[in-house]
């Protein structure tokens, strides 16, 4: 996929350049030193006089994203696994929230986008003393901003096969992007919000009002899925169902080829607010809802198998990697779940921010070595490495990024609260370096 636009990167400046003859006589910043010094010039140095100490220095890794022939390249997870749920692994070695042996702390500092340079009118240039960029850590470069969306990105789909993106929003459309150009090729109009969206192969789902659409981007087919009450929030594809996560509850449908549509097979009750995010991993499906719980269903029978209740607010995001459930919340926390010795899901790490969670989305580097990016309500995407939570960067947004889907060729793309929607890129290492 080929984007034109903006593909520069600014950097900050570097540690100051003061005569370093008398170090003897030199005091090192303590404000710097906490990553939250805002005077410039400051006479003191920003720099250690022999050098940072191991415990201070910020690795940020420059690792690109390697394409994944995967079916759904935006889940850590396979979801085509056999099995019963998550198992404990009795070789299991718990390092979560720790770093590498050697790999120091990482040092978190005050950052600021410039909101002059926002608008083109900075005057300071290279000598303002705020962020002329919208990422931090090199990992990745902004290639293009899609505008044209009045009101909040809600969902984000790229058909395989497809030359166009998807995206929905809560302005009641679908627009239809051109991959090549990134120009908007057409506009779908709804009489209500659009919730959610999902690509599985050549098929779009778009979650609206009482109502879940159906097109096939290949065969032109276009089909109306009856059943839900009230708003469609998420859809997830799991042991050949349609699961819709909504006001009232999870439908699921499966598709039957004969008559080319998709019958009703289940209505899963059991929340008591709305179901804001699903995920399917291990033959499981977890629901997340505003009730603070996460449900665990067996997609075999579709019954609730165990309900988690350590979240204090709406469970917005989960995520399936390896042996573990991920769950953001707007109680500022990200909890990993893990199963113990009698196959049940219990908090086994809580990663604590300082501002509730909007989105997660997992994906590996070149490397293998998987990343997690976490929506903040700072107007922020955190990325992390895992399992340690190092810091490797951030992504700053106008407003709070609601959606994060993974593409191919180490593309990936946000949808924010203001209608933006912008692709990524990946960066390997040797770009990020160079």
């Amino acid at each position: 996929m080929e984007m034109d636009g903006s593909k520069r990167v600014f950097h900050r400046l570097g540690p100051s350049q003061l005569d370093n003859s008398n170090n003897k006589q030199q005091k090192v910043c303590f404000h710097w030193r906490a990553g939250r010094c805002n005077r410039f010039p400051c006479p003191f140095l920003h720099r250690e006089i022999q050098g940072p100490p191991p415990h201070q220095q910020q690795h940020v890794a420059g690792n690109g994203m390697s394409s994944s022939s995967s079916k759904r390249p935006h889940r850590f997870n396979d979801d085509n696994r056999g099995g019963g749920g998550m198992r404990r692994n009795p070789n299991f070695n718990n390092t979560w929230g720790r770093t590498a042996p050697g790999g120091g702390a990482v040092v978190k500092k005050t950052e600021k986008v410039c909101n002059y340079w926002v608008k083109g009118n900075c005057t300071y240039g290279n000598t303002c003393r705020f962020l002329h960029s919208w990422t931090t850590g090199d990992c990745f470069t902004l290639l293009t901003q899609l505008e044209g969306h009045q009101k909040v990105v809600t969902g984000i789909a790229l058909p395989s096969g497809s030359d166009k993106l998807y995206s929905g929003s809560t302005d009641k459309t679908v627009r239809v992007w051109d991959c090549q150009s990134g120009q908007c090729a057409g506009v779908v109009n709804f009489d209500g919000e659009v919730g959610s969206m999902l690509s599985e192969g050549p098929w779009i789902f778009v979650g609206l009002t009482n109502l879940v659409k159906a097109w096939n981007t290949q065969t032109g087919t276009d089909l109306s899925l009856n059943g839900p009450v009230g708003q469609v929030y998420a859809l997830v594809v799991g042991n050949d169902m349609l699961l819709a996560g909504t006001e009232d509850g999870i439908l699921a449908w499966k598709y039957n080829g004969s008559t080319n549509n998709f019958d009703p097979v289940k209505a899963l009750t059991g929340h008591t607010h709305h179901v804001v995010s699903l995920v399917v991993g291990a033959n499981r499906l977890y629901s997340g809802s505003m009730d603070n719980s996460i449900r665990v269903w067996n997609l075999e029978t579709l019954e609730c198998v165990q309900v988690l209740t350590d979240h204090t607010s709406v469970v917005m995001s989960v995520l399936c990697w390896d042996q573990f459930l991920l769950s953001c919340s707007l109680d500022k926390t990200i909890k990993v779940w893990a199963a113990n010795e009698s196959g049940n899901l219990e908090v086994t790490y809580t990663h604590q921010e300082e501002l509730g969670l909007l989105a997660l989305c997992g994906m590996h580097d070149s490397e293998a070595k998987p990343v997690l990016l976490c929506s903040c309500n700072d107007n922020t995407i955190r990325v992390y490495d895992l399992p340690s939570f190092s810091e490797r960067g951030k992504i700053f947004s106008k407003e709070g990024v609601r959606r994060i889907e993974i593409g191919p060729a180490g593309l990936f793309f946000t949808g924010d609260e203001s209608g933006q929607v912008r692709v990524w890129k990946w960066l390997t290492e040797s770009s990020s370096t160079s």
